[in-house]
């Protein structure tokens, strides 16, 4: 591992934002016929580890409809950045690479291999095509602002750059070198942080040996609400719903998580609530019991949910599966439509950053230049990615983000260089 001594553009951290920035810098310096060097530097000693595990390990590029609805946060900035960069840009891109994408029914967009390791060779490639240089593991441990520059440093030295990009990402997945340095350096150069940094897309636990629980590996379509003090609904998600040993996963899950774990801190007394049937309101599912005609419990509600599921409901009803509705009491029946289709969740907490798939906080988005994603604090620096307080929901949005963003501080960043390196030759 060589650490060059200096650089026009240092990129820290080689994710999907780095490395995407990489690659629009070089593309940047190409087409203005301008030269300039370009390193970025990763701490891991396996590059890309969040694009290799994403979507099941075949990688959810990005959505085929992105809009700033389907973030939770700083909609009207997202709104500009991904008119810069789109979905339709990125489809572009890869295309350009030689990854042709696949739409989901989901509206999700994979490579055709179905294979994350596409995505990441292609990018290196890209990297290499654009003569830029990848150094790792080459932690680093601080940044400095100086009047010639920036003095980037580690275990393995120091180097000086003119311009810095910060790409390393949030706290999520700690074990893929994304460890909350990020904060702390944009901390140093002038930057704030939002109060709270938090997993986002993470699963939720419930006390141990709630009914749920006992469900551990079933899987159904259902739809999670989220409701405040009052009783309003604030926000839902449906999609598929896993019970796990611990409480509860899957896209609706992760989905509703941010929102969950936000409420309780800002509102005491919200509430998540998990309809088995939905779409189906207590009065529809009252009325679909009562039109059973004398059959037994156990099989009318086999009719819509899965058997395990049913007989766990009636168990919790304290119901005979074999009962009909018409030998069962008024308030027994309410009951039992109370938790098909609103059983109240008493979430303990959630599975924290080792299992999260995203973070939500982190540095205002206010605080750069979203025409450039230039500090505006520390000129010469610029942010992209999960380091900024944005976050999507699951679907390839925060994917996007990343290559909207590191695509624009990329090619910002050459354009700032390029009459500097070109003075320098």
């Amino acid at each position: 591992m060589i650490v060059p001594a200096a650089t026009d553009v240092c990129i820290v951290g080689a994710g999907a934002a780095g490395l995407m920035a990489a690659v629009a810098a070089g593309r940047a310096l190409r087409a203005n016929g301008a030269s300039g060097s370009i390193v970025a530097l990763d701490g891991a000693r396996t590059l890309g580890a969040k694009i290799l595990v994403a979507g099941g390990g075949r990688c959810n590029v990005t959505h085929w409809r992105v809009t700033e609805a389907e973030y939770a946060v700083n909609r009207p900035a997202v709104r500009s950045v991904l008119r810069r960069f789109g979905a339709d840009e990125t489809v572009n891109f890869f295309n350009d690479l030689g990854v042709e994408l696949k739409r989901e029914e989901t509206g999700k967009l994979f490579p055709v291999t179905d294979s994350a390791r596409t995505v990441l060779n292609a990018l290196l490639r890209a990297v290499d095509d654009v003569g830029a240089s990848i150094v790792h593991p080459a932690r680093v441990t601080g940044i400095n602002r100086g009047a010639q520059g920036f003095t980037i440093s580690g275990e393995w030295g120091s180097m000086r750059a003119t311009r810095v990009i910060l790409a390393t990402g949030g706290m999520a997945l700690p074990r893929s070198g994304s460890d909350g340095a990020g904060y702390e350096f944009a901390k140093s150069l002038g930057h704030s942080l939002t109060p709270a940094i938090r997993p986002a897309l993470v699963p939720l636990t419930l006390p141990s040996g709630h009914w749920i629980t006992e469900l551990s590996g079933l899987t159904v379509h259902a739809e999670l609400v989220l409701r405040g003090p009052t009783g309003k609904r604030l926000v839902h998600f449906a999609n598929s719903t896993l019970c796990t040993h611990f409480g509860l996963s899957g896209p609706s899950v992760l989905d509703i998580s941010r929102y969950l774990l936000d409420a309780r801190d800002r509102e005491p007394g919200t509430t998540l609530i998990l309809n088995w049937m939905p779409g189906e309101s207590a009065d529809a599912t009252d009325a679909w019991l009562l039109a059973s005609k004398g059959r037994g419990l156990l099989g009318v509600l086999r009719e819509r949910l899965p058997e395990r599921l049913s007989r766990a409901i009636l168990t919790q009803a304290r119901l005979a599966h074999d009962a009909t509705v018409q030998q069962t009491p008024r308030e027994s029946r309410r009951t039992l439509v109370e938790l098909l289709v609103a059983t109240e969740l008493p979430i303990q907490g959630d599975r924290g950053f080792t299992y999260a798939e995203v973070t939500a906080g982190g540095v205002p988005i206010d605080e750069v230049d979203l025409g450039t994603m230039e500090s505006l604090t520390c000129p010469g620096l610029s942010l992209c990615g999960e380091v900024l307080d944005v976050d999507g929901r699951i679907g390839g949005f925060n994917f996007q983000w990343a290559w909207a963003t590191g695509w624009i501080a990329g090619q910002a960043a050459a354009r700032a260089i390029a009459p500097i390196a070109e003075s320098n030759n």
